[in-house]
């Protein structure tokens, strides 16, 4: 039975962490590498719900794209969510790994995903790791060409049609024609000088401010804005089938209980 610790090896083969951004916690965050991992769940985000479903589902392992604990901290109790939730899982003997931005800009990470599901060109990254050598190619974001242009209309279908949702929001008219795309998971409105530079017509995230939604349509950027669970949830279940294909002998699910805890009305 593999163990804690070859999961991990996997996982950071999959995402190498030293692609994580300088202010996330990423890693092994809970655990015991040496403890058996035979049922294994991934999850978007540590929550009541999919805290629960790992106890309840026997898992040993949760890998999660948000990490828990993000911060330092210097006690767990059961005197806030959080701590409850680390209790909980510490007592039941699961550990947490996270990837987080190593994940969103790994080679085959999430960007990397939703630029090839829009189906853009001569991807690149939009924040590159290095200014040349094989770093160069890899990066915070991605943004590529798309041939022959599309509409914004046509961009957001695109978009429901591959994470399944029955609308978007946009920023910029219906008719405005998009050649160069960029894409940023999450929440990414931090990327719209990024996206201006690479000269993008578009910038495809999960979320951003009211204010940076102004900013774009005054600098003639749109955007598709498809919701922070949206734009990273579906590669948790995508990574949960690739962690069954590598380990056979393992129980690997994505979370049934996690939901997105926006609804419109």
């Amino acid at each position: 039975m593999p163990t804690v610790d070859d999961v991990v090896a996997k996982l950071e083969q999959l995402a190498p962490l030293h692609g994580a951004e300088e202010w996330d916690n990423v890693g092994l965050l809970v655990g015991d590498r040496k403890r058996a991992a035979g049922r294994v769940m991934t999850c978007l985000t540590l929550t009541p719900a999919t805290v629960a479903e790992a106890i309840d589902d026997r898992a040993e392992l949760v890998v999660v794209h948000h990490p828990l604990p993000f911060r330092p901290i210097s006690r767990v109790t059961s005197d806030t969510t959080s701590g409850r939730m680390l209790w909980d899982l510490i007592g039941a003997g699961v550990g947490v790994y996270s990837a987080h931005t190593a994940f969103d800009s790994a080679g085959e990470g999430i960007n990397q995903q939703l630029a090839v599901a829009f189906g853009l060109c001569q991807i690149a990254a939009l924040v590159s790791a290095a200014d040349d050598g094989p770093e160069a190619s890899l990066g915070s974001g991605r943004c590529g060409n798309v041939a022959p242009p599309i509409s914004l209309a046509e961009l957001a279908d695109r978009a429901k049609d591959f994470l399944s949702l029955a609308s978007v929001r946009v920023v910029g008219h219906d008719d405005h024609t998009l050649r160069r795309i960029a894409v940023a998971c999450g929440s990414g409105g931090s990327f719209l000088d990024a996206a201006r530079i690479k000269e993008c017509d578009c910038l495809v995230t999960g979320e951003t401010s009211f204010h940076t939604c102004l900013e774009a349509e005054a600098s003639g950027v749109a955007l598709v804005l498809v919701g922070h669970f949206a734009s990273e949830r579906f590669a948790m279940e995508r990574l949960a089938d690739e962690l069954a294909g590598c380990f056979p002998e393992l129980t690997v699910w994505a979370s049934r209980r996690e939901r997105d805890p926006l609804r419109a009305v």
